[in-house]
């Protein structure tokens, strides 16, 4: 068990990561939690090549790049159960909707959403549609998803690291703090993969994850005094656009 518990990877973390942050059908019984988190970025980049690939498909059959772009996050949202989208809605609900912290976190574990919500989806999606869309445009496709992808995976694990959960319960409490191992690994996977498929642009697209994974850090302490799992959600989405943000203004 101990052995387990403390090695810094397994092959069956990826399988695990892939059962945790995507809908794919892969059977894992979730024994390594926080262990798999150096893992998060590959099941990142398998949604960013996957979405990628019916793009491509989208593209080849002379679709407009608005429309393929539309397609790619689709199959996002297909391919991720929107947890992510959801984590976004219930932090926009919570954090500007309540007075308080043990309101903020009564609102964001209600299923139901509210305004703020809906703009932030509004936001989150419309925002990335339009970047995909200059950025299929130029001819850059699988790259600019898969860089967005794994670099986006990197502040969940950085916000378990550095912030305590702010309730007792739930997915963050219960998955744990990442070791310092662990979170070496997965900012080293990630780096590796978007050098590979991104280039150049890998260091200042990581620049703007770690101003935007800061500034959610300091807005969720002000606001609930830690980090849950619809933070690490929300976090993945914002990181996501400043990536795509940064793609676009420098190679688009």
């Amino acid at each position: 068990m101990a052995n387990r518990d403390t090695a810094r990877l397994q092959p069956g973390d990826i399988v695990e990561s892939i059962a945790l942050l995507t809908r794919l059908p892969v059977n894992s019984n979730g024994e390594r939690g926080i262990h798999a988190a150096w893992a998060w970025p590959l099941a990142g980049a398998l949604v960013g090549l996957l979405s990628g690939i019916i793009a491509l498909i989208a593209i080849s059959i002379d679709l407009p790049s608005g429309l393929a772009a539309g397609i790619a996050i689709a199959a996002q949202i297909i391919l991720t159960g929107a947890m992510h989208e959801d984590g976004l809605a219930d932090c926009a609900d919570g954090f500007w909707g309540g007075w308080d912290k043990e309101r903020r976190l009564e609102i964001m574990k209600d299923s139901a959403i509210g305004t703020y919500g809906t703009l932030a989806l509004i936001l989150s999606v419309l925002l990335r549609w339009i970047l995909l869309s200059t950025l299929f445009e130029t001819g850059s496709v699988i790259g600019p998803l898969i860089g967005a992808a794994v670099l986006s995976r990197v502040p969940m694990a950085a916000l378990m690291f550095y912030l305590l959960p702010a309730r007792g319960e739930g997915l963050s409490a219960s998955t744990g703090r990442p070791s310092v191992e662990t979170f070496v690994l997965n900012i080293t996977v990630a780096l590796l993969i978007a050098l590979f498929f991104i280039g150049f642009l890998t260091l200042p697209a990581l620049l703007a994850v770690a101003g935007l994974t800061w500034g959610v850090a300091k807005i969720t302490l002000a606001k609930i005094g830690g980090q849950t799992g619809d933070v690490l959600g929300a976090s993945q989405q914002i990181a996501e656009i400043g990536v795509l943000t940064t793609i676009f203004l420098l190679a688009g």
